[in-house]
């Protein structure tokens, strides 16, 4: 077993699988996320915000997510630069550039690490106030939840007053672009490593994984910056 995961076929499995993973992910963040165009001051999106705190299931989920952003960004780097050495292997031996390849197939690493830069200052604006520090915009509200009060977190205020920042909102709006671009191709490779590569499936997946892109990224762009002028508003 550890032979297969130290064996370039088994970093494209385990990079194809977490990839997946991650992906599932940011549709359900992008929905919980959603909530906060709901003009309704907030409850929805701070109920929703509430049952990820408080699912048992969502808690166990954490680590597990944790993991896949691990080995995704570990084997994503290790790939990377076996494929760029074996890319300019063969380009010096032909003296010809690889044809058919997309700027984002290219620049795969450049354009991970910059959501991985994104990522930790995300993390830093709202799990780290949320799980550890904790925040004075966090003091809890009465919601109704099923028709019962219920106080929770008023992760609204939080998110509400960090998008006031234009500068943040940009940063988010450039991540969710970058984030579109990356996806754009992980979401065929991803599909490619678990077999799915003949030539009618790629086409499917290609259609897909390019409206799943640009969906997750500029959807996420767009909440920034509508936050922002709601805010202003």
């Amino acid at each position: 077993m550890s032979s297969l995961f130290s064996s370039s076929i088994g970093k494209k499995l385990l990079m194809g699988l977490s990839g997946l993973f991650l992906m599932i992910f940011l549709l359900v963040h992008l929905g919980v996320n959603a909530l906060l165009l709901i003009p309704d001051g907030g409850e929805f999106f701070n109920a929703g915000a509430h049952f990820m705190a408080t699912n048992p299931a969502v808690k166990i989920m954490e680590p597990i997510l944790g993991l896949g952003f691990l080995v995704h960004i570990v084997y994503g780097i290790v790939l990377t630069l076996q494929n760029q050495k074996a890319r300019g292997s063969a380009t010096y031996a032909s003296g010809k550039k690889t044809k058919g390849v997309t700027w984002a197939s290219q620049n795969m690493l450049v354009l991970g690490i910059t959501i991985l830069a994104f990522l930790v200052l995300h993390i830093a604006h709202f799990w780290v106030k949320m799980k550890v520090t904790g925040s004075d915009l966090l003091e809890h509200v009465t919601i109704n939840i099923g028709g019962v009060p219920t106080e929770v977190e008023n992760a609204y205020a939080l998110v509400n007053a960090t998008f006031s920042e234009l500068w943040i909102v940009l940063v988010y709006m450039v991540a969710g672009i970058g984030l579109a671009m990356h996806l754009s191709h992980g979401f065929w490779s991803s599909f490619q490593t678990i077999g799915f590569s003949n030539n009618l499936w790629r086409k499917r997946l290609t259609t897909i994984g390019q409206v799943y892109a640009w969906f997750v990224g500029l959807g996420f762009a767009l909440i920034a910056l509508l936050q922002y002028l709601f805010f202003q508003a």
